[in-house]
């Protein structure tokens, strides 16, 4: 073991500032990052960090995220198990593409006049100089990760990876180029998954035109521009003799021959019940087209503006042709009327431009057809791989929303426009023969001479991503990593990514490895503010996490992170309830000094003390509890429950009872250093900077490596027998301040108890600031718990309040002698006046 920096003595109050780096530092130094350097003998437990993207922002999801996997690394870390946390970024192919044009637009260019390659160099100047931003931001977390194996999505190894998986796939027939109706953004210009496209609930128009001598209703005038085909429903009476009719139509001059065709589909009850069908800008649309054999025209090019075939709104974008259409529909008088439709607009998850459904050619996975040799599609080993128990998803509701999603699962688009991200790896000849291969090199192998050409598109950045667990650990070889750290432990990952991410590593784990990516998945919630909103800029209501570092210290944000969140809950985050885990990180600094101030000398106890007391007894048995309690919770993901439980015991139990008694009885400097090492060692998944701070003053190497305890049996009967010495002492306490009795004041009380001996009767009256009677007092008793009391709640009298009263009385006796107040006063008045002087001669 390497031998830990000898951090500085403890001073009054902890800086985080002062420490932080520091600790980190002697963290990394250390090794223990590393599971290589850990016993040999500890199973592996392995947590793939969900990679942020480059683009150099740490947000508080992220935050969360780090929280939770680095409790969970720390813990098993600490059970004795060879924990490795891999740490990377992904390349994030929109996202990071559209940072840097943002930016080329800020200098006045773009990338079409940079050209690919320079364009290329750019983005890669731009991520290197984010992931340095990410890598310290994650390390300000106090993230326990092993750097040595540090990813990157477009790392050459995850390149080859890559490259692999698609080959593997299309020569398996499960990647196809094919022309499909796909989400495409005008902005970003590409394609997105469906997954990928968000939607804004808006009020839209529903437009009635006059067909020929149907009505249709549509909320995309233009589109007509475009139709092939009127659909209808079969039992609709209206239409029956219209079905199976060819149309020839004029829209204000643009001509159209449609055909008129029944299908079940067809809502009869929306609008006229009549719909107009264009083929190339509607996946329904589309799918009528095949089905009963109509037509395809493409009206809308990649720029969101209509082709030749829109006649002479040709060169107008979507918007532009629909005014003019409508306002030349509305001269011809086939314009019937409008009503308002509450509807979903579609938009990119990225730049929010609303999607132009597009008739393209892509390349797609296809995720219903049966894997060669398995008789399985890759929807159907997703589906069992769930449902089996093999995976487990917390919290379970997740479990329904994720076969939901499964079983609508359609063709996956995988390719991109964009320049940014894995090159498809495919190639074309002169001729036209297409060849896949895993590099430029090997295709020239197969071209036998013939000039090629690559495919310009790049693959879905969840491509490269899904392969994550695996490839990282140096899939397609057969590394020794990849063998001893998979299938990883746990996913920790945000609700908002399951379909993105989660369901996609599941189904390319299966299929290329035969095995599933992880045992569990944990999915935290969205962080909201103090309202329940969710953070924004706009409103101004987010939180940056390393400026909360930088105010209240990484351990507060941590525990504010983690306590009163649930999985798949959304928790609130706000500046008081981090100062308030501050106070907890400052509680335990000071317990620590205090017990390191009053003990001879500073030992690592081995053997559990032997108890001499009721409150000795009591608090190694609370100590046991817990540890066995937070164990329990630890090991079934329930973070937030072990983090109340461990705050609960060190300011509730033994900061304000145990401590104040130790003060008392002395002689505890065992139990007291005991306590606090496990009380440390159960701490640092939650708060690793200060318990490391701390665990230096035992000069017994570091913190992170220490083991976790055991429980020990303990008698319950101790802690209720304690509890009833609580419940006499808060009793106590509170009927003097009712009767506003000084803590420095010490009135007479005899005690009756069956189960506290004379010693903790002595105990409690010292806690409780009383004087103990040897003799029942002449007054009613009070009944507490189990104890029955006499307590003296009379106040003596100081010489000066005495002085005063008889002042007071002397003031009342003469105005009740004087003949002009007795003679002019009102009659309550003069009664008011004598109750005084009768009360103030009772208190005499």
């Amino acid at each position: 073991m390497p031998e830990p920096e000898k951090l500085s003595v403890m001073d009054k109050a902890y800086d985080p500032k002062q420490c932080e780096d520091r600790i980190y530092d002697l963290w990394e130094k250390s090794g223990f990052f590393n599971p290589d350097n850990l016993p040999k003998d500890g199973q592996p437990f392995v947590i793939s960090m969900p990679p942020p993207n480059a683009t150099g922002v740490l947000h508080l999801g992220h935050a969360a995220g780090l929280a939770y996997e680095d409790l969970m690394i720390r813990y098993q870390r600490l059970k004795g198990r060879q924990a490795l946390w891999l740490p990377g970024t992904d390349h994030a192919s929109i996202a990071t593409q559209t940072k840097v044009e943002k930016i080329l637009a800020k200098e006045g260019t773009d990338r079409h006049r940079l050209g690919r390659e320079k364009f290329l160099d750019r983005v890669r100047e731009f991520v290197a100089n984010s992931q340095g931003n990410i890598r310290r931001q994650i390390k300000k977390m106090g993230s326990s990760c092993d750097w040595s194996r540090e990813r990157y999505t477009f790392d050459d190894a995850l390149s080859v990876a890559v490259n692999q998986a698609f080959i593997q796939m299309y020569q398996d027939g499960l990647i196809y180029q094919g022309e499909r109706i796909v989400n495409w953004c005008p902005r970003c210009q590409s394609t997105l998954a469906d997954d990928e496209v968000e939607y804004q609930p808006q009020i839209a128009q529903l437009y009635y035109i006059q067909y020929g001598s149907l009505l249709v209703a549509t909320t995309r005038p233009e589109t007509k521009l475009a139709d092939t085909g009127v659909a209808v429903n079969p039992y609709d009476k209206r239409y029956k003799a219209y079905i199976g009719q060819e149309l020839e139509v004029s829209l204000a001059g643009h001509k159209l021959k449609v055909k008129v065709f029944a299908d079940k589909e067809v809502d009869k009850d929306f609008g006229s019940g009549a719909i107009g069908v264009t083929p190339a800008h509607s996946a329904i649309d589309h799918n009528f087209a095949l089905k009963h054999g109509l037509e395809i025209i493409k009206l809308i090019d990649e720029e969101g503006k209509i082709l030749p075939s829109g006649g002479q709104y040709q060169g107008l974008t979507t918007l532009e042709a629909r005014a003019a259409l409508l306002k030349d529909l509305e001269k011809s008088g086939q314009l019937v009327k409008l009503e308002d439709l509450e509807n979903n607009l579609s938009v990119c998850y990225r730049c929010q431009t609303p999607i132009e459904p597009l008739l393209s050619k892509q390349w797609f996975v296809a995720v219903d057809k049966k894997i060669p040799g398995r008789n399985q599609s890759l929807k159907e080993l997703a589906f069992q791989a769930v449902k089996s128990g093999q995976i487990k998803i917390l919290p379970e509701r997740f479990a329904k929303i994720y076969f939901h999603w499964i079983n609508n699962l359609h063709d996956w688009c995988i390719s991109r426009q964009i320049w940014w991200g894995h090159r498809i790896p495919v190639y074309y000849t002169e001729n036209g023969k297409v060849i896949v291969a895993a590099s430029l090199e090997q295709a020239q192998k197969q071209a036998k001479g013939q000039k090629l050409t690559q495919d310009q598109d790049t693959l879905d950045t969840w491509f490269s991503s899904a392969l994550w667990t695996f490839s990282t650990l140096g899939w397609p070889q057969e590394t020794q990593d990849l063998k001893k750290f998979h299938p990883t432990s746990v996913m920790e990952t945000g609700y908002d990514i399951i379909f993105f991410w989660v369901a996609r590593m599941i189904i390319m784990s299966q299929y290329l490895l035969k095995e599933n990516p992880f045992e569990t998945v944990y999915l935290h919630g969205m962080v909201r503010d103090k309202d329940g909103k969710k953070m924004s800029k706009s409103i101004g209501n987010g939180i940056d996490p390393i400026d909360m570092i930088e105010k209240f210290g990484t351990d507060a944000l941590r525990l504010s992170l983690i306590i009163g969140s649930a999985p798949g809950a959304d928790s609130r985050l706000y500046e008081e309830k981090i100062a308030g885990y501050r106070n907890f990180v400052n509680k335990l600094w000071n317990i620590s000094r205090y017990i390191f101030s009053s003990v001879k000398k500073v030992e690592i106890i081995k053997k559990t003390p032997t108890a001499k007391t009721l409150a000795d007894q009591w608090i190694l048995a609370e100590m046991h509890k817990l540890i066995g309690q937070m164990t329990d919770d630890l090991d079934n993901f329930r973070f937030s429950s072990a983090g109340e439980k461990i705050y609960d015991f060190t300011w509730n139990k033994l900061a304000d009872w145990y401590l104040e008694i130790a003060k008392i009885e002395g002689d505890k400097d065992d139990i007291l250093l005991y306590i606090l090492q496990k009380l440390l060692i159960l701490t640092h998944p939650f708060t690793p900077f200060v318990s490391e701070q701390i665990w230096q003053q035992f000069d017994q190497g570091i913190l992170m490596v220490a083991s976790w305890p055991l429980a020990q049996d303990f008698d319950a009967t101790v802690i209720s027998d304690f509890s009833e010495l609580r419940e006499l002492v808060v009793s106590l306490r509170n009927l003097k301040a009712e009767n506003k009795i000084l803590p420095t004041d010490f009135p007479d009380c005899y005690i009756e108890n069956s189960v506290l001996d004379k010693s903790y009767l002595e105990l409690a009256a010292r806690l409780a600031r009383v004087k103990l009677a040897t003799a029942k007092l002449d007054l009613e008793p009070l009944a507490i718990g189990s104890s029955r009391i006499w307590i003296n709640l009379k106040k003596d009298m100081s010489a000066k309040e005495k002085q005063d009263l008889q002042k007071y009385i002397k003031g009342l006796e003469a105005q009740l002698k004087n003949r002009s107040f007795l003679d002019n006063a009102p009659a309550e008045i003069i009664e008011q006046t004598k109750k005084k002087l009768q009360e103030a001669q009772g208190k005499l």
